[in-house]
């Protein structure tokens, strides 16, 4: 009973029967006392019955009314909530929610312009954090050509001057040159471990020339058949996306799938990477073991990661897990329309 109270529809329809009722009662103790006359018995209970059911209707239709726009105004919050900044109240003639809708409506929309300048200072840290890697990239190369040229080449030349000289010293003298093939076999196994070591420091930049569908046409199976994992993947990309947001989505999408060969125990992971005309939303799902909602509260490093890379661009990462029932992680990364921004700033001017 409290629960039905507790809503404004029906807390309404019952203050209305109220008044139905106690308009009932008023003509009925009116008619006892002899202040009001009525001849036939049946006017009064068809009067008392249909004050109740009129009182009832008006209520029942003032209240949905009402209700309804109390519902309007609760979905578009669950729509900011998920991320779609571009929801706006209609405009209404009651002056009770107009203002309300009003304000509503101011707020969402300094929630987007904050949001979209907090995605573009985010994509120029991206841009600017990529411009320092490539110098960082091109100085572990000169190291690494560096390091060639010291170690593998110099033990390719000794290797070559070895190999040249051993058919003479064969005809000379043949212990010796046992001594120089022990020498070519040791060389040789020292090379190619050097060269082991440093083609293991090289780590490839998947999305360099590519778009993101296509970085994860090329990702995604590989690291699934390398891992054991049996990988289903749905992309629908419209290709408009930034630099900044396909190098975050590519590295979320490493992110995760580095947590769930580590902790998952999964078998099966399904990719979907999906592109809206307001936001895009990365969704990877898992079969494994899933963990406690306390442990997704305190979080991990991985997960801490994939929501900062996301939040760097106004998004959010929505994870869904229960032990032994597997894992989701959403992400949602809003877009914004140039046309609409540059309106916005005209008006602003």
């Amino acid at each position: 009973m409290q629960r039905i109270l507790k809503n404004t529809k029906w807390e309404l329809l019952f203050y209305f029967l109220l008044t139905g009722s106690i308009t009932a009662a008023a003509l009925y103790i009116g008619s006892i006392s002899k202040i009001i006359v009525v001849n036939d018995a049946r006017v009064w209970i068809y009067g008392m019955v249909g004050s109740v059911i009129v009182t009832f209707v008006i209520g029942y239709i003032a209240g949905q009314r009402i209700q309804r726009r109390i519902d309007l105004l609760h979905l578009n919050m669950l729509q900011v909530a998920k991320g779609n900044l571009s929801v706006r109240m209609p405009d209404t003639v009651d002056q009770s929610f107009s203002s309300v809708y009003q304000e509503f409506n101011n707020m969402t929309a300094t929630v987007e312009k904050k949001m979209q300048l907090l995605q573009q200072l985010g994509e120029q840290e991206v841009v600017e954090k990529e411009q320092a890697a490539e110098t960082a990239v091109l100085e572990e190369r000169r190291r690494l050509a560096r390091d060639l040229h010291d170690t593998v080449s110099q033990q390719l030349f000794a290797i070559h001057m070895a190999a040249s000289s051993l058919p003479k010293v064969l005809v000379t003298n043949e212990a010796q040159a046992k001594i120089v093939l022990d020498q070519l076999i040791q060389m040789s196994n020292s090379a190619q471990r050097q060269m082991r070591a440093l083609i293991a420091q090289l780590r490839p930049m998947e999305l360099v020339g590519k778009t993101l569908a296509e970085a994860l046409d090329q990702w995604f199976p590989d690291y699934c058949r390398q891992n054991g994992l049996k990988g289903m993947k749905d992309m629908d990309l419209q290709g408009d996306l930034s630099e900044a947001k396909e190098h975050q989505l590519f590295l979320i999408t490493q992110e995760a799938m580095a947590n769930i060969v580590k902790h998952a125990g999964a078998k099966l992971v399904s990719l979907s990477l999906r592109e809206g005309p307001r936001q895009v939303v990365l969704s990877i799902s898992d079969d494994g073991q899933g963990f406690s909602s306390s442990y997704q509260k305190q979080g991990s490093y991985g997960l801490s990661t994939m929501r900062e890379r996301a939040e760097k661009l106004g998004g959010h990462v929505e994870i869904i897990s229960k032990p032994g029932a597997g894992t989701t992680i959403r992400v949602h990364i809003p877009k914004f329309e140039e046309g609409k921004r540059g309106e916005e700033d005209e008006r602003e001017d």
